[in-house]
């Protein structure tokens, strides 16, 4: 059995980390506007205003998910970006491979902040 430890195994973050931690290892900041994240004013994605824009997400007729709520349609997102890309926003831009270098409480922790920004939440 090969025991060795293999970067692509090992996650960006655990969830222990600081909140803006967890934002900015990934990058998340480079793509995304992310209210709360200092220097997260990225073009390239979506902003992340999804106590504002996710339950639009989740009914615009172009959304075959399985997400009932926010937070599940954050998680979704992540793990599987292709399910829903937000019109205006180029397909296959988001990594598909965020979901297995994210821990699962790191994924938590951001989805449950990310939920409750607004359009006018703060951006230090």
């Amino acid at each position: 059995m090969d025991s060795a430890l293999k970067p692509e195994a090992i996650p960006l973050v655990t969830g222990d980390e600081p909140l803006i931690d967890m934002f900015t290892r990934p990058g998340c900041p480079v793509c995304h506007i992310i209210p709360g994240i200092p220097g997260a004013n990225g073009q390239v994605g979506p902003p992340l205003f999804l106590g504002t824009t996710g339950k639009q997400r989740i009914n615009d007729a172009e959304y075959h998910g399985d997400a009932k709520t926010v937070h599940e349609y954050i998680v979704e997102s992540v793990l599987d970006p292709q399910r829903f890309v937000v019109r205006g926003y180029p397909e296959h831009t988001m990594p598909t491979w965020y979901g297995s270098r994210l821990s699962a409480l790191a994924l938590e922790k951001m989805a449950s902040h990310l939920e409750g920004q607004t359009e006018g939440s703060s951006n230090p």
